[in-house]
């Protein structure tokens, strides 16, 4: 009881607004090896603790400020070693593989829920008086209608509509936060500082490595909210996110997985992850590793950096409808993405594919003969005996249940995915 007592009453902490989500300033890097993976703590502690801070009017709003303690807890074990030691299998960059669990992860995924660790994708804060106008005229997505506690998916394009990565943003009273994928952080954040110009009032900081990203993947998330005493968010449109104080430091958590908007994302700093992951495992969520997450990804049909969104296929041809407003002013690729939707200029799109074995990405899809297209993505799918893959097929070539042929004698037979069949194209004159 002493522990417990000691996690739902913190000691108290300064008011400090510079933590890495609501406002301006940096604070200190911390490791991702200072947390711990058990399922020591008990699993309503963090429910607990959600609703005695609620009963002190201590979960806010985007609109209030939270304490934030920086400090790590005290640890007893090394990251590496205890998560290693429930049979997951880490890479050398750190990141999760598996659990060894990855079938029952992607059925967990479908008919449950599971909790996957994303700390390694990408975490954008942008800040200054002029960060709407400045992302609103850097990505496809309408900011200027949206307001704080809102969010909304966001496509960042080439100047000739390249796809380059789907953000999912969050709009804070202070800041922007832009979840992207790891492999454009640096890009994506090198691209937007290259475009501030000298009046712009605007600030762009990696804060990647002082959080941690968590989501919650499948249909039964909405009971680990009301488990956890954050029910508010049940039924909220898809980016509407919350802020919340969890063991005395800041946490905010979202509707929405970046896959899919059946589940929540949750930012929180490095040193509450440690809490908010016991307490996790402590309600019997099945964890998902990386190498189940991209077959998840592959078969739920979310396009990836470097395989689906390349300077080969422009942002129509991706059909990232849901990401891009017809109604906004000038904004990079606005020139391109106009001609392409006025002429009718879409000459290939994104397709679900399930394969009858193996294929190797790159391959060219043919029918009759001719070369129609190309595979982009492959994965076991839901079980080891399905294989799943996308690519990007010629229009005139293309409809639901048509087979192709890929490479030299795999099978494939388009099918509609849930990530893209979601997307439906704007209407104009009307707001996004």
């Amino acid at each position: 009881m002493n522990t417990l007592r000691c996690l739902l009453h913190p000691r108290p902490t300064p008011l400090n607004l510079n933590h890495p989500f609501l406002n301006q300033s940096p604070s200190p890097s911390i490791p991702r090896h200072h947390l711990r993976w058990s399922s020591t703590v008990s699993s309503s502690s963090l429910s607990q603790c959600f609703r005695s801070h609620r009963s002190r009017g201590s979960i806010t709003t985007a609109s209030s400020g939270l304490p934030f303690e920086i400090s790590p807890p005290p640890i007893d074990h090394d990251f590496i070693d205890t998560v290693t030691a429930t049979g997951a299998v880490i890479s050398d960059d750190g990141v999760i593989e598996t659990f060894q669990n990855d079938e029952e992860a992607l059925r967990e995924a479908e008919e449950g829920v599971v909790v996957a660790d994303l700390s390694h994708w990408g975490r954008i804060r942008v800040t200054g008086e002029d960060r709407i106008q400045f992302l609103h005229n850097q990505s496809t997505a309408n900011f200027e209608c949206l307001s704080e506690g809102q969010g909304c998916d966001t496509a960042f394009v080439t100047p000739t509509a390249r796809a380059i990565d789907i953000a999912h943003a969050w709009v804070m009273r202070n800041a922007i936060i832009l979840l992207v994928s790891p492999v454009t952080c640096k890009v994506i954040k090198g691209m937007l500082e290259k475009y501030i110009f000298f009046n712009d009032n605007v600030e762009v900081q990696d804060i990647s490595p002082e959080t941690c990203l968590f989501v919650l993947v499948g249909p039964k998330s909405d009971n680990v909210m009301e488990k956890l005493g954050v029910s508010d968010l049940i039924g909220q449109p898809y980016g509407t996110h919350q802020h919340f104080v969890v063991h005395g430091m800041p946490m905010t958590i979202g509707v929405g997985n970046i896959i899919s908007d059946v589940g929540y994302s949750m930012l929180m700093s490095t040193a509450a992850a440690e809490f908010v992951r016991k307490t996790l495992f402590g309600l019997d969520i099945v964890p998902m590793g990386s190498k189940a997450w991209e077959r998840f990804r592959t078969y739920q049909g979310k396009p990836e950096p470097g395989k689906e969104l390349t300077n080969e296929f422009n942002v129509l041809e991706v059909g990232l409808w849901n990401s891009i407003s017809l109604n906004k002013g000038c904004y990079k690729g606005q020139e391109t993405v106009s001609r392409l939707i006025t002429y009718d200029g879409v000459k290939q799109n994104l397709w679900g594919l399930l394969l009858s074995g193996p294929a190797e990405p790159g391959s060219p899809i043919f029918v009759d003969g001719k070369r129609v297209g190309k595979l982009t993505s492959y994965a076991v799918g839901r079980k080891e005996s399905e294989h799943v893959g996308l690519g990007y097929i010629k229009r005139k070539a293309a409809s639901k249940g048509d087979k192709f042929i890929i490479g030299d004698d795999v099978v494939g037979t388009l099918i509609d995915v849930p990530y893209l069949a979601r997307q439906s194209m704007p209407v104009k004159n009307q707001n996004q």
